[in-house]
């Protein structure tokens, strides 16, 4: 039955300051675009949009950082990124970039249609100043220590350790990122969204959304528990969309105001290309909005867009924003500064015509519910004891016999037929396949279980792997007496397995889009041949034809779908994954040295040798534990952000260094009479710095 509904799928716009990597992909790309091949099968309107973000502090560090304009920088990866996507199987309908003159026009409307229905809050702030640099600092210019856990990296705007959302005035001992000088407060005007009013409405919102992942759902109601505040939409840089205001000169659109409406900004220009109307795919609300994210911008598409969505008034609101955690690598996190990264263009070099093993595996491991790892070795495995060994061998072998047998061509009406009906045995695989695995494989698309739609997928494959070996006709043919009746019987197996291997490539190709092409072409059928339809009968979905493949037809040769991955691969991308990370060692990129400190001053800290004597998780918050510490001369309570990185039962009668004389503060709730002293490295990872051996406890540090 025919279906037009309609959907608006946005894929997360990535900076343009670097190539994809792999954990870029298993965030959103890959499985927006697998959701979005999906709804193309079942006949839906759709329009997907992606993009790159070519404005905020991260692009101005890379150029400043490569000694070219911001512009050449957005060029460079712009060009790099898409190409990367195209080879990749990412389907986007277009690919835009933040750069475009209809992304500034169409930012710029937006931000006055707020402006003069009076919804920014227009003030006079102290912000701070590189005094050095004269200039203001944007959020990300300044690093300092988060108020709510301690982490001494924390950003002007946000804490990656903790999460919490932030102002830069917030921060203890702010440091200005191009100087490394202390930053001092200034006046400045900008205009805010005043999220604090709006949060009422915002609750409302994301109270209505039903079947969010309980990560995003958590995420959003944590910031919504701590109270909203307003956010400046402008800021004091030459780089980014001008605000379009006579007294607002020298200043821009903060990046998540203008990066956003990029997708606004990007369906208008499909529109244009295809002579189409952009209005109905963010105004009707009979469309479905849809935003493949990372974790890392969940407060960004649900709580900040919606809200500026909210205000102007002629937009929808996202129906269901599917977040994925994020992917670590070999047994750390993917770090791009120190070149930690399975980078997609390389994969693309090195591996040609393997881009449906990186889905497979990428999808398989997908961290939809919480962080995963790639390993090389997992990905070997995954490859050759899966797709080799179930899918690729069911495919040749069936292909094999039917060409060994039949020369290519199918002698016999295929069952399922008006003269051949099913077997029993036939009928059993059939029916599984039919109200089983498609139905569950449709839902769990729908639903955003990738991961499970992906299994059972294989395991149509095992079905048919297991009817093969059941039925066993390389030991029933009869090579003597060609028009015998049991060769028939051969022949009506073979079709039938023929048959699921292209329901197999239907079901699979929102996955593995370059397999189910090389099937069809091995198979010789038509990519139209085989549909996926909804039905009004319970199991909803259904081939369009389950016998597309019968007496007559004619395959090709015996060709392998699938290569095995062998040791040396895995060992050469391992190497290169360390060399290149050895090398990028010399480059590192390390906190400016701090302003020159007097004896005088290093003498006003207190530190000492510290033991720690009971060690608990903070009650209201995870990243925090609760140390009780024996200085010498009294016991501490101490709270550190440290939980990540040490369990409780691993910290007691440990030593440690500790600043005493630091004034005490509350983290959430419980006062902290002290710091512990870490070292930390440019992934903000932690490490105690312990005596070499057991120390007189209170002893001084000097």
């Amino acid at each position: 039955m025919e279906n037009k509904e309609r959907y608006t799928v946005t894929a997360a716009l990535i900076y343009a300051n670097g190539p994809i990597h792999i954990g870029h992909l298993a965030g959103c790309y890959l499985p927006a675009d697998i959701y979005v091949r999906f709804l193309r099968k079942l006949g839906k309107d759709v329009v997907f949009v992606s993009g790159t973000d070519e404005h905020g502090v991260p692009i101005t560090l890379k150029a400043k950082k490569e000694g070219i304009s911001p512009q050449e920088v957005v060029d460079k990866y712009y060009t790099i990124i898409k190409k990367s996507f195209y080879d990749f199987g990412i389907n986007f309908d277009v690919y835009s970039r933040t750069t475009k003159p209809i992304h500034h026009k169409t930012a710029q409307e937006f931000f006055l249609t707020l402006y003069n229905k009076g919804v920014f809050e227009e003030k006079v702030t102290e912000q701070y100043y590189d005094p050095v640099a004269h200039q203001f600092l944007a959020d990300r210019y300044i690093t300092g220590t988060c108020p709510k856990c301690g982490y001494e990296q924390a950003y002007g705007d946000q804490c990656e350790k903790c999460g919490a959302s932030l102002s830069p005035t917030e921060l203890i001992n702010p440091v200005s990122t191009l100087t490394g000088e202390k930053p001092v407060l200034k006046e400045t005007k900008n205009w805010f969204l005043p999220l604090d009013k709006m949060q009422p409405e915002i609750e409302k919102f994301i109270d209505s959304r039903k079947g969010w992942k309980p990560n995003v759902y958590g995420q959003c109601k944590s910031w919504l528990n701590q109270g909203l505040q307003p956010r400046a939409m402008t800021r004091d840089l030459d780089w980014g969309v001008k605000v379009p205001l006579k007294d607002a000169e020298g200043k821009v659109m903060y990046v998540w105001f203008d990066a956003p409406i990029g997708y606004i900004s990007a369906t208008k220009e499909w529109a244009q290309q295809n002579n189409k109307n952009w209005e109905p795919y963010w105004k009707d609300e009979n469309t479905h909005l849809i935003h493949f994210i990372g974790k890392d911008n969940i407060v960004f598409h649900c709580i900040i867009f919606p809200a500026m969505l909210m205000a102007h008034g002629d937009y929808i609101l996202p129906e269901n924003v599917p977040a994925n955690e994020f992917l670590n690598l070999e047994g750390n996190k993917i770090s791009t500064s120190r070149n930690w990264a399975v980078w997609l263009h390389e994969y693309l070099e090195e591996f040609p015509d393997k881009q449906d093993e990186l889905r497979y595996v990428l999808t398989a491991i997908a961290p939809e519910t919480k962080d995963s790892e790639f390993t090389w070795k997992d990905y070997q495995a995954r490859v050759n004891n899966e797709l080799v060994a179930i899918l690729g061998n069911f495919i040749n072998r069936v292909v094999v016999l039917t060409n060994k047998y039949f020369k290519g061509e199918i002698p016999v009406d295929a069952p399922g037929s008006e003269h051949n009906p099913f077997t029993a045995a036939q009928e059993v695989v059939q029916e599984k396949i039919n109200f089983e695995y498609l139905p569950k494989i449709a839902q769990n698309i729908l639903q955003y279980k990738f991961r499970e739609a992906l299994q059972d997928i294989m395991n149509i494959a095992r079905e048919g792997n297991k009817y093969l070996t059941d039925c066993e006709p390389w030991k029933r043919f009869d090579k003597k007496n060609p028009e015998s009746a049991v060769n028939d019987e051969v022949a009506s197996e073979l079709t039938f397995c023929l048959n699921i291997i292209v329901q197999i490539a239907t079901i699979a190709e929102p996955v593995l889009p370059f397999t189910a092409e090389k099937i069809r072409n091995l198979l010789n059928i038509d990519e139209n041949t085989v549909q996926i339809i909804e039905t009004d009968k319970p199991e909803k979905y259904a081939f369009s034809t389950i016998i597309p493949i019968t007496k007559n037809h004619t395959i090709n040769k015996p060709q392998l779908i699938f290569e095995k991955i062998t040791d040396e691969m895995v060992e050469q991308q391992i190497a290169k994954l360390h060399t290149a990370n050895q090398d990028n060692q010399s480059e590192e990129t390390y906190e400016p040295i701090k302003p020159e400190a007097t004896f005088d001053d290093f003498m006003k800290m207190d530190i000492r040798i510290g033991k720690i004597l009971e060690a608990e998780k903070h009650p209201n918050a995870d990243k925090l534990l609760v140390l009780k510490v024996d200085i010498g001369s009294e016991q501490r309570t101490i709270v550190s952000g440290i939980a990540q990185y040490y369990k409780p039962e691993e910290l007691v009668n440990k030593q440690v260094t500790v600043l005493v004389n630091l004034a005490p503060r509350k983290l959430r709730g419980i006062e902290s009479q002290g710091m512990i002293l870490m070292a930390e490295d440019s992934e903000g990872n932690l490490a105690m710095i312990n005596p070499e051996s057991d120390f007189q406890t209170g002893a001084t540090v000097r």
